[in-house]
């Protein structure tokens, strides 16, 4: 194990590239990510950055983003038990108990990530995603609060079709799994599209009270009104329930790991409580691009979600009405200062604005019944940006960009004492700069160097946390990230090598706490050095070829190495100094094979070597290491001319692992732990036509 993790640290690691061959040149197209405002060469781009094709998304389980995430160095995705995601991204899971902290998520260009700070990302089916595109590190100059990076999802129907497309897809496995997936494409004329993808996922779970129902359509639409001049808009509407199982300690794990938490002291176990989040949202986006000029061009949006939440849990039953709305609008200007000189500039903003209403109640047995605190929240957030950018010769590439942010909450409480004014707690205005720069050396060697502030405010879940309190203590997590490095295209991008090396030093990190009662709370724990080497392989051994045993045979690689540690924290006689940072492995490495056979037969597989997890803030507990392989199997036929059908099997966990994925950070009672599945199958077939 060492010794591959020395030669993962050599280099032999991956970014994950979505590329076309060219079989007359033998060469790989170059990859371009949607970043900054417009398409930008993945070579050249100033950012660390990867690209998830739907390929990539589908290559193995389909009801979930994890093993497709995972495959980016620095990304980190858990699922507790099926629709219970976290995601981490240049960061640890201790702010994202129940979701994505420090991580700023759009789908298609509308932020998805809510005026509180709190992403749904369980809401969006992979199915519906035809790319995501990730930026790593702080950007708040550009796309407001965030300290770990930017997801932007991008939806299928988009790009212009000529034909109308529809693929229904039907996939059953082990634990009760049935999924049914529905995709189509209708182009309604030369400039309106239309796209609808609809879904179903259904799973018992692997342990006692973790069942999964979810229901899911969305809508895509698309009408280029003039020449200069397109109009877009996305919709979905989400029906999501599941069950919570809850933490074990190690001794339940060891003597049933697929029971819920069971009952310890005073409180009730999981499933005794109905344990469960029931999640109705409606999410809508309009956006119109217009060209006023071959030079100047304007984007603006509006957009808006409303989320009905239930959630009864171990010491009460909560309920959330939840509404947001915010716009986001550039100006963008691109000219040449010389032949060789080209320079763009962008002035914008992005605004949004929450309004919450969370009331707490008795859990009796999964019943809502006397009132514990009823309050009520707003939030507000605006960001205003501006940057430039500076190109010479396709060579070089500056960049410098501005953003002021600003955040405050709002709170008012209505139970068991009727507040008459409303009360706010302002975190201030801050500005966000960013400096970065890309060379390249020859046409396909580019070294990149970027600085820049990290920002993110406390979210409406942790400010009003389960302990039904309101901390107005909670001060935003800032900082600032160093980062260096390169990307390299070998033998005609048949092999491409990227790595960077970063430094961010992070003030007032937020922490998850624990109370007897298993309410969590949260509190700023002082300094947090963070400081990381990311690796990645890509290699294309055979081309797409007609003929031989093999027809297409691809390789990639990842490698991240996580040095977080407390530079200074201390909770009351409790010096955590130079501690190892809870929720993060020292090492993850990532490897994936892609092997084409003759008559359309593909094989998939999937290793994950994770580095053991330190769970508490003394490095006390630690959750093992562990290697997951996961395999899929699939074969396509052409049905005439026009239609396609394909069969898939797969398993998940081939080495069946005894592993926890999704852990309970500074757990009280010790319930640390919530058992992954064993070894499991599945199997569906897809018909396109």
């Amino acid at each position: 194990m060492k010794r591959y993790y020395l030669l993962a640290t050599l280099g032999l690691c991956s970014k994950l590239y979505a590329q076309e061959v060219d079989t007359t040149t033998n060469r790989l197209e170059q990859v371009e990510v949607k970043a900054y405002f417009n398409k930008q060469p993945l070579l050249r781009l100033t950012s660390s950055a990867a690209v998830l094709s739907s390929q990539m998304i589908q290559s193995q389980q389909s009801p979930s983003f994890v093993s497709a995430m995972n495959r980016v160095p620095g990304l980190r995705m858990e699922e507790r038990s099926p629709g219970s995601y976290r995601l981490a991204l240049r960061g640890s899971m201790i702010r994202s108990p129940f979701g994505v902290r420090n991580v700023k998520i759009y789908l298609d260009d509308f932020p998805f990530t809510d005026a509180g700070g709190n992403t749904y990302l369980n809401l969006i089916d992979p199915s519906a995603i035809g790319q995501i595109n990730i930026l790593k590190g702080p950007d708040g100059s550009i796309y407001g609060a965030n300290s770990g990076g930017v997801l932007s999802f991008y939806s299928k129907g988009f790009d212009r079709s000529d034909k109308p497309e529809v693929n229904l897809q039907l996939t059953g496995g082990s634990y009760g799994l049935f999924q049914e997936q529905f995709n189509a494409i209708l182009p309604i004329n030369q400039t309106q599209q239309l796209a609808i993808n609809q879904s179903w996922t259904r799973s018992d779970g692997y342990r006692q009270n973790s069942a999964l129902n979810k229901k899911n359509i969305q809508l895509n639409y698309n009408w280029q009104y003039a020449k200069t001049s397109e109009l877009k808009f996305t919709g979905f509407y989400s029906d999501l329930g599941y069950q919570t199982p809850g933490g074990l300690t190690a001794a339940q794990m060891e003597s049933d790991r697929r029971q819920a938490r069971p009952k310890g002291g005073p409180n009730p176990g999981a499933a005794e409580q109905k344990a469960a989040i029931y999640d109705k949202t409606f999410f809508g986006g309009l956006s119109n691009q217009t060209h006023l000029s071959s030079k100047m061009t304007l984007f603006a949006s509006v957009f808006g979600s409303s989320n009905q939440i239930k959630n009864p849990f171990i010491t009460n039953y909560e309920k959330r009405d939840e509404k947001n709305l915010g716009t986001r609008l550039y100006l963008s200007y691109v000219d040449l200062l010389s032949q060789d000189l080209k320079y763009e500039v962008q002035l914008g903003l992005e605004a949004q604005k929450g309004w919450y209403a969370i009331d707490n109640y008795d859990n009796a047995q999964g019943v809502a019944t006397d009132p514990q605190a009823k309050d009520k929240l707003e939030n507000s957030q605006q960001s205003f940006f501006a940057r430039t950018q500076l190109e010479w010769l396709e060579r070089l590439q500056v960049e410098l960009s501005l953003g002021l942010n600003e955040n405050k909450i709002g709170y008012q409480q209505r139970y068991p004492v009727a507040q008459e004014n409303k009360e706010n707690i302002d975190f201030g205005s801050t500005w966000m700069p960013r400096a970065a720069l890309s060379y390249l050396i020859t046409s396909m060697l580019a070294l990149r160097a970027s600085i820049s502030k990290g920002f993110s405010a406390p979210t409406v879940a942790e400010v009003r946390s389960s302990d039904n309190t309101i901390n107005t203590m909670l001060k935003p997590e800032t900082g600032t990230n160093h980062e260096f490095g390169l990307r390299w295209h070998l033998w005609n991008r048949r092999i491409i090598l990227d790595a960077a090396a970063y430094t961010y030093q992070m003030n007032n990190a937020i922490i998850r706490q624990v109370r007897d009662n298993g309410a969590e709370y949260f509190q700023n724990a002082g300094k947090i050095n963070q400081k990381g080497l990311e690796a990645s392989l890509f290699m294309y051994l055979i081309r797409p070829q007609t003929t031989g045993m093999v027809r297409s045979l691809q390789l990639t690689s990842n490698f991240s190495l996580n040095d977080y540690s407390f530079k200074s924290y201390q909770v009351g006689d409790k010096n955590y100094k130079n501690n190892k940072l809870p929720a993060v492995p020292k090492t993850v490495w990532v490897n994936s094979l892609n092997i084409l056979f003759p008559n359309e037969f593909q094989l998939d597989l999937l290793s994950n070597l994770t580095a053991a997890i330190p769970l508490d803030d003394a490095n006390t507990v630690y959750a093992k290491r562990y290697h997951l392989l996961q395999g899929k199997l699939s074969w396509s036929k052409s049905v005439c001319s026009q239609h396609k059908i394909r069969f898939f099997v797969g398993a998940d966990n081939l080495l069946n692992e005894k592993y926890s994925l999704g852990n309970d950070i500074n757990a009280f009672g010790g319930r640390y732990f919530n058992p992954a599945p064993l070894r499991n199958y599945y199997g569906g077939m897809s018909f396109n036509f």
